[in-house]
């Protein structure tokens, strides 16, 4: 689920917006490993246990020299009220516009749901190193343990 993008891959260009009206761009995360974890909704059980788990492990991310960024659909609005409601210490990026970063990426994608179909962010993470370029992908996420999982493969010499 990876579209045309695989590991050893330069990772695309992005301009996203930010909860506090900012931006965030590839540029911004260069220099340093970046985790960008593609997640389906604010406030909704999973996708608020892999925040929750992200931001706890904040830190130790830090101090490998990596810095976590969110990303999902929800509206820069949605993300202020999912981080002040949870707490989280993670960055969160929307990626709201049609044929946006998430769509680029094949992480926009048809699912299914107890019958019924529907377009929505399939959970996916990407570790960046400190070029830009893809390390690692790990399609359809399974949200428990996944943010301690990504945080060894950061410490991975």
């Amino acid at each position: 689920m990876s579209g045309s993008f695989d590991e050893g891959d330069a990772f695309p260009d992005f301009a996203l917006a930010t909860p506090d009206d900012g931006v965030v761009t590839k540029q911004d995360l260069a220099g340093k490993k970046a985790v960008l974890f593609f997640y389906p909704k604010d406030n909704t059980p999973g996708c608020t246990t892999e925040a929750k788990e992200f931001s706890t492990l904040k830190g130790e991310f830090a101090d490998a020299g990596a810095v976590l960024l969110g990303i999902s659909k929800d509206s820069p609005q949605k993300h202020r009220n999912f981080i002040a409601k949870h707490d989280l210490k993670v960055d969160l990026a929307t990626d709201e516009q049609d044929n946006g970063l998430s769509d680029l990426l094949g992480v926009w994608s048809e699912k299914t749901n107890y019958g019924r179909t529907y377009m929505g962010i399939v959970r996916t993470t990407y570790l960046l190193d400190e070029g830009g370029e893809i390390i690692r992908i790990w399609p359809k996420v399974r949200v428990k343990g996944h943010a301690e999982e990504v945080l060894h493969a950061v410490l991975k010499p």
